[in-house]
Order: structure tokens, then C-alpha cells, then sequence
């Protein structure tokens, strides 16, 4: 830029030199053709005109002058001739001031050799003024263009010294614009370095190379800059590795990496993210149905698919079962899951017809199994149409390992959960619910049966003479005793019945849905199939019966605990009439209690 200034300044200097130039010398010269042009009318007025060639041959040996020329015009010649030294227009130029009556001034420029500058004048002729020119041209008229005077004069005195000006002028400037830039490049170079230097640091750290550093360069502003930007490098290095691998611990094996490693902590942070949300959410749902959801809808987001099944296999039993179906169960269970008892994971596209439990042959499986616990397995099937997205999916897997993980320790909460209410609610013995969850569901049941008008037969069912048997037999056989009348109430009665341990050898059945007739039917059956049932003695069998109390809600009463003490009565009564029967409560019974 300073030497394209530097040219702009030489040419313009040198264009203004030679205008100004031109302009003195057209001074000088219109000055001198004007004074001719007075003095040869002075000599016309005088009548010394003849000497005229003597006045222009003083004018030629002046300086500065190489010829003075006069023209006549024809009207002159035809009056006066054509004068001393034939004093006719010597080129087209005199000719043509002649001609048009305009003056010409003409530079003629050479490098190399003499340059002249020539002015050509007219004289032309007026009546007015001082003098009169129509006195002695009497053929001419007003304004008509009576003559010329040409004269030439050379430039080479002026364009020398233009060229002396102008190299003395290039040299001062070439000297400046020298110093000028070794001060620029003094003082500017180190930044250039500085700003080179950080431009290629910053081309590596842009692809994720953040070992580079800041050159040193001889400049304290600089090297601050330098000092500044080197450990800031230093610290994002350092930094991001730290996080990378303090954070990673907490999550499963990672996706592909980038090669910039602040991408890489960005991408971990936004994982670890999700599954402490995923993992904070979970933790406030009350069923495992809601957890198994919440993971089905991570699936989706995450994996990108849409058919997959989650399953618990039980690893003491080796029991499978569906907990989650997107859209349909392909597995036969019946004999267990691959994927559970191999403790690997199962992919048909590797391995065609890899597990006989999957009959789907349009579709290709892969599960993924996850040890929640020491006795419980979760596994993952998903079911894609291609080996490509089974691979893609194959690709995103640490994320579904993120949220499994994240998940297993609120599982086994739930599952314990499940298993302490299980307990407080279930007969340790039968397994059967016990009489606390029986008062917890009443409320629910009286409810409900109201609401949609729907009867329950209520049994109370006592086994005849059991104190004798564990007087007897002992408590083992008595505990024996108990097992087997629970097995007989859950054999005879439905999914929808609810069958309860009420204490000691008691027992309540709450029968949905059911009439009058059909209670004292199903009552009498569970009563034969016990009386046909051995109860282990030692080295014998021994067979009890049972009495069984009935009542019908709300047939009887508007109130469940009701129609329970009212079996209880009739129950009482069986009892005291023969034992092995079954006795539906009636109004006479209230009556003969009271």
C-alpha cells in the first residue's frame, strides 16, 4: 500500500510539475507572440516595417527562442506580395490560424532529444481602436485574418529540471518510504508473528488439538498476549481432560468419540444430564409399570425404534416374563430367554435362527440382557426390519446402558418394596393375603361392589377339630393341615376371588360376582375336595374336614364387615350342628345369636 501511495505521489507530482510546465511556458510564449504582433504593427504605423526582419532576427538570437516565423494571408499577398524571406504559410498549421482566425499552441515532447513548444497567432484587422487597419488594407473587412506569427520555443531547459525535480523528489520519497517501513516493520512484525502464530494455534484447536502453543516473539506487549493465551490453552487442556474422565466414570462404556475432546465433554455432560433427570424422575414413580414406561419411552427417544418388548427373568427359577410390549410379544417363554441364560447378548443378524424362542421370521431380534440383581434379569428385545438399523441400534447401546444402570438400584428398591408390602399383607405360611390386607380392601371392595351393583359371596371356612390334630400330630402336621386348605381354596376358586388367611385355622373367600345358589355350590366343592385331600402324619396320612359359613353382600347387608360376621354365624352354626356342612347365614340365625 505505501509503495502503490509512493507511485500515485511520483505521478501525480510529476503530471502537476509538467502541467505547471506547459502553463509558464504558454505564458511566456503567448506573451512574446503578443509582443511581436505590437511592436510589428509599432514599425507598420512608423513605416519602418521593412527593417522587420532585422527586429525578428535580434528576437531569434535572444535565449529561450529557436525561430520566429511571419505568414501572410492571400489577401495580403495580392496587395503588398509575398513580403521579405517569402513570408507565406509554411505548414498545414499556418494555414489553418490563416484559415479560421484561431490560435494554435502545440507541444511537441521527446524523451530522449529536444522538445519545443510553438504558438501561432493571427493578426487580424480591425477599424476600431488606436489603429486602423482598413487604412492601408483596404480590401479586407472587419475581423479578417490579415496574417500569422509563429514561434517556437524549447522546453529541454524546462523538462530537465521537471526531471531533476522528480528524481530528487523519488529519491527523498524512496528514502522515507525505507525508513518508514523498517519503523512499520519494527514495530509491527512482532504482531504479524503473534497473530500468525495464534492463527495456526487456533486452526488446531479448531479441529480439537489443544496441544499447540504461542510462539515467543521479542515484544512485552506481545509476550504478555503470548503468556495470556498459552495458559489459557494450557488450562482448557487440562481442564477438559480432567472432566472428561472424572465425569465418564459415571456412565457406561461411550459412542464414538470426536476428535475435539470439548465436543466429547459437552456430549458426556448432556448424557450425564439426561440420566440424572431420567434417574431423579424414576425415583418418585410408585410402580415399577411407571419405571419399565419411562425407560420404554428413553428407547424410543435414544434408540430411535419402535418394537421392542422389556422382559424379567427370575434367575433362581429361570422364569420369564413380558413387563413392557411396544407392539407385540414374538417370544415363546415357556422355556426361559437366551439372552438371560447365556448372559450375552443375542443378535439374529449375525447368527441366523439364533434363539428357538423367536419364531418371527420377517423381523430381526436383539436383546441385550442386564443383571439388575443376583436373582433378577433385565432384558431388552428389540425387533428391526434390516441388518442396518440393527446395527445402528447396536451403535447407540450405551445409551440404553446409561439408563439401565440408572435405573437398577431404583428396580431393586421397588422390587423390595414390593416384596416388604407383599409380606405385611401376605400369610407367611400359605401365601395367601392375610387378615391386614383384607381390612386395607374392604373399604375398596364395598365401594366398588356398590358403584356397579356387583355381589360377593363371603365363606368362612374353619377346619373341624384342629386343636386335636396338633395335639396329635404335632404343629408340623397342623401347619401341614393349613398349607393343604389353602392349596384347596386356591385350586376352586377364580383369579378374580379373593382368598385370605383370617387366623389360626380360619379362612375367608370372597367370591366375585356370584349368586346365592352358586355360593353354597362352590362352598360344598371346596368342602369335598378337602375331605378328599391326605394331610401328612409321620409314616401315615390322615384326612379332616371343614365347615364353611356363607353370606351374600349385599345381599344381607349394605356393609362387607357385616356380611363377614354374618358368615362367622353361620359358620358357628355348622359347627354346632354336625360339623363337615355348609350353612348360608339367614335372618333366623341374627335372631337365635341375639
Amino acid at each position: 500500500m505505501i509503495f502503490l501511495m509512493f507511485v500515485f505521489m511520483i505521478v501525480n507530482f510529476t503530471y502537476n510539475f509538467r502541467d505547471y510546465g506547459i502553463k509558464s511556458i504558454d505564458n511566456k510564449a503567448t506573451i512574446l507572440a503578443e509582443t511581436v504582433k505590437h511592436s510589428l504593427t509599432t514599425q507598420m504605423q512608423t513605416g519602418v516595417i521593412d527593417q522587420r526582419h532585422i527586429f525578428l532576427k535580434q528576437l531569434e538570437d535572444l535565449p529561450n527562442i529557436n525561430k520566429i516565423w511571419l505568414s501572410r494571408s492571400h489577401q495580403v499577398i495580392e496587395m503588398y506580395g509575398k513580403g521579405l524571406n517569402n513570408e507565406v504559410a509554411r505548414d498545414d498549421i499556418d494555414k489553418e490560424v490563416l484559415k479560421t482566425g484561431n490560435e494554435i499552441k502545440i507541444i511537441d515532447e521527446k524523451l530522449f532529444s529536444n522538445s519545443t513548444y510553438r504558438i501561432t497567432i493571427p493578426y487580424k484587422a480591425y477599424s476600431t481602436g488606436q489603429i486602423n487597419c482598413m487604412n492601408c488594407h483596404t480590401t479586407a473587412k472587419e475581423g479578417d485574418t490579415l496574417g500569422a506569427i509563429t514561434i517556437t520555443i524549447p522546453v529541454d531547459d524546462s523538462k530537465q529540471m521537471g526531471i531533476n525535480t522528480v528524481i530528487d523528489t523519488t529519491g527523498i520519497a524512496l528514502i522515507l518510504i525505507v525508513a518508514i517501513g523498517f519503523l512499520i516493520n519494527y514495530l509491527i512484525s512482532p504482531f504479524l508473528k503473534l497473530f500468525d502464530s495464534i492463527k495456526k494455534v487456533m486452526s488446531k484447536a479448531q479441529k480439537g488439538d489443544y496441544s499447540y502453543r504461542v510462539l515467543d516473539v521479542n515484544n512485552k506487549d506481545a509476550q504478555e498476549v503470548i503468556v495470556w493465551v498459552n495458559t489459557l490453552l494450557e488450562k482448557l487442556e487440562s481442564t477438559l481432560g480432567n472432566i472428561d474422565s472424572k465425569i465418564s466414570i459415571f456412565l457406561s462404556n461411550k459412542q464414538k468419540e470426536e476428535l475435539d475432546p470439548l465436543i466429547n465433554v459437552k456430549n458426556t455432560v448432556d448424557r450425564l444430564s439426561d440420566v440424572y433427570k431420567f434417574r431423579k424422575t424414576i425415583e418418585h414413580d410408585d410402580t415399577l409399570d411407571e419405571i419399565y414406561e419411562r425407560l420404554a419411552t428413553m428407547i424410543r427417544r435414544n434408540l430411535n425404534v419402535e418394537n421392542f418388548n422389556l422382559l424379567e427373568a427370575d434367575t433362581r427359577t429361570g422364569k420369564v416374563h413380558n413387563v413392557y410390549v411396544s407392539k407385540e410379544s414374538y417370544c415363546n417363554l415357556d422355556n426361559g430367554c437366551r439372552a438371560d441364560k447365556t448372559n450375552d447378548i443375542v443378535d439374529s443378524t449375525r447368527f441366523e435362527n439364533v434363539c428357538a424362542a423367536c419364531k418371527k421370521d420377517d423381523l430381526n431380534y436383539f436383546c441385550i440382557p442386564y443383571s439388575i440383581s443376583n436373582d433378577l434379569d433385565l432384558i431388552v428385545s428389540i425387533y428391526t426390519n434390516s441388518e442396518e438399523e440393527t446395527a445402528q441400534v447396536r451403535e447407540k447401546l450405551p445409551y440404553l446402558d446409561d439408563y439401565v444402570d440408572s435405573a437398577k438400584t431404583v428396580i431393586i428398591s421397588n422390587k423390595l418394596m414390593n416384596i416388604l408390602e407383599k409380606n405385611a399383607r401376605t400369610d407367611p405360611l400359605t401365601q395367601l393375603y392375610n387378615r391386614k390386607h383384607l381390612e386395607e380392601q374392604i373399604p375398596k371392595i364395598t365401594s366398588q361392589a356398590n358403584r356397579t351393583s356387583t355381589n360377593y359371596g363371603v365363606l368362612m371356612v374353619d377346619i373341624d377339630h384342629f386343636k386335636m390334630v396338633n395335639d396329635t400330630y404335632g404343629h408340623d402336621v397342623g401347619d401341614k393341615a393349613i398349607k393343604i386348605v389353602a392349596q384347596t381354596l386356591v385350586e376352586n376358586t377364580r383369579n378374580s376371588d379373593v382368598v385370605v388367611r383370617f387366623g389360626g385355622e380360619e379362612f375367608i373367600v370372597l367370591l366375585y360376582n356370584c349368586d346365592e345358589e352358586s355360593i353354597v355350590d362352590v362352598a360344598n366343592k371346596i368342602r369335598l375336595a378337602f375331605l378328599n385331600k391326605e394331610i401328612p402324619a409321620g409314616n401315615t396320612t390322615i384326612k379332616k374336614t371343614m365347615s364353611v359359613g356363607a353370606s351374600m353382600f349385599p345381599a344381607h347387608h349394605k356393609d362387607l364387615d357385616a356380611c363377614i360376621k354374618f358368615a362367622d354365624l353361620a359358620l358357628y352354626e355348622a359347627k354346632n350342628t354336625g360339623r363337615n356342612k355348609v350353612i348360608l347365614f339367614t335372618e333366623e340365625l341374627a335372631k337365635k345369636e341375639s
